[in-house]
């Protein structure tokens, strides 16, 4: 289907590609006033910014895959890289991904749009439909997560496929500062409150990186205008009634304006701060798990509740934390009230006391005869109902 599409769609984007950059080059100019006010200079300055965030060594050994929503941190994301990629005569080896859920009515520009750009920046581009009518969700996933979960399931078998080595995508520092604070706002723990990481494992083989998490979001339109790029603007990330969108037009923008115009970079500072001792308590968390941590042959984990439960609860709630990155189960909806649910579980196992939680994601935990605990994923909305 990803071969298919890609060429229909590069056909189609190729008959009027003239036209459409032209007429993106001469709107651009529009979007200056939503630059912002500037944090750092433009310009050749991001690209050094971006540089400096990549690895040193081995980039472009390997294809490098990118994330391309048609968005202006997307676009400003590919088109630094390129200028980058040109100096060492590696163009060649970026390769554009662009997924298509067909979730609003402007899905099919935006595709064009990201076919076009690619086909002008002279970088190869790959695109999906990844349709959401008969996707089965994780327990409690919403249509965000689900898609979120598609497009970075396919990116990964796109890696794998083209023999990728790093997948590049855009987040920004204030999505990071939005996601600090969204984070807190639910109720999360200290690895919650770290953000983003700007490195991790991605798939076996596959790293994920975001480059520009130290970068305002200004300071990428203010990059694309001086280009005379134009992006795609997503009318959905600006609805109030999405908790992010919330965020992003009513909350931080009042703060800024108000007492604290640092705000932004205040809360990606606590995240920072955070990581560090997010990084101090998964590294005790991981030699407990390797000591008192079993998996089962169906899946399941068990842990040793009369070795665990007297220990500090911010160090079992970080355990919990490293077991779920470790097992790959869902995290997205895990709050500081689902570990801290998990040590009392914990307690009740070292008891004797028979106890059973339900978990975001189809997690279900519960107390054996054996005193310990066992954290079972897979459960169905059915069976993970009380």
């Amino acid at each position: 289907m990803r071969g298919a599409w890609g060429k229909v769609a590069f056909r189609h984007a190729q008959a009027g590609l003239g036209d459409r950059m032209a007429a993106g080059r001469a709107a651009a100019a529009k979007w200056a006033a939503m630059a912002g006010p500037a944090h750092e200079p433009p310009g050749n300055d991001l690209l050094i910014t971006l540089a400096a965030a990549l690895p040193e060594q081995g980039l472009w050994d390997w294809p490098v895959l990118v994330g391309v929503s048609g968005g202006a941190d997307s676009v400003a994301l590919l088109v630094a890289l390129v200028s980058l990629a040109s100096r060492r005569g590696a163009s060649g080896r970026i390769l554009v991904a662009h997924a298509h859920h067909g979730l609003r009515p402007e899905a099919d520009d935006d595709l064009r749009f990201v076919v076009a750009l690619a086909s002008d920046l002279g970088v190869e581009v790959v695109t999906e439909r990844l349709g959401l009518r008969g996707a089965t969700g994780n327990g409690g996933e919403g249509l965000e997560a689900r898609a979120r979960r598609l497009r970075y399931d396919w990116l990964g078998r796109t890696a794998h496929e083209r023999g990728a080595r790093h997948l590049l995508v855009a987040h920004t520092a204030d999505d990071q500062a939005e996601t600090i604070l969204h984070r807190a706002l639910r109720g999360t723990g200290v690895t919650g409150l770290s953000g983003m990481k700007s490195a991790r494992r991605f798939i076996d083989g596959v790293a994920l990186l975001r480059p520009l998490l130290g970068v305002r979001r200004g300071e990428l339109r203010r990059f694309l205008v001086e280009r005379g790029r134009a992006w795609r603007e997503d009318a959905s990330n600006a609805d109030p009634r999405f908790a992010r969108a919330f965020l992003r037009h009513e909350v931080l923008p009042r703060v800024e304006a108000g007492a604290w115009p640092a705000a932004t970079e205040a809360l990606v500072r606590l995240g920072q701060q955070a990581g560090l001792v997010s990084a101090a308590l998964d590294s005790a968390a991981g030699y407990l798990l390797d000591r008192h941590a079993h998996r089962l042959a169906d899946g399941a984990v068990s842990l040793d509740a009369a070795a665990l439960a007297g220990l500090d609860s911010h160090l079992l709630a970080a355990l919990f934390g490293a077991l779920w990155r470790q097992e790959g189960w869902p995290e997205r909806d895990m709050t500081a009230a689902h570990y801290a649910r998990l040590v009392a579980l914990l307690i009740a196992a070292e008891r004797r006391e028979a106890a059973a939680i339900c978990l975001p994601g189809g997690v279900r935990g519960s107390v054996i005869p054996s005193g310990r605990i066992e954290l079972r994923p897979g459960v169905s909305l059915h069976e993970n109902a009380p």
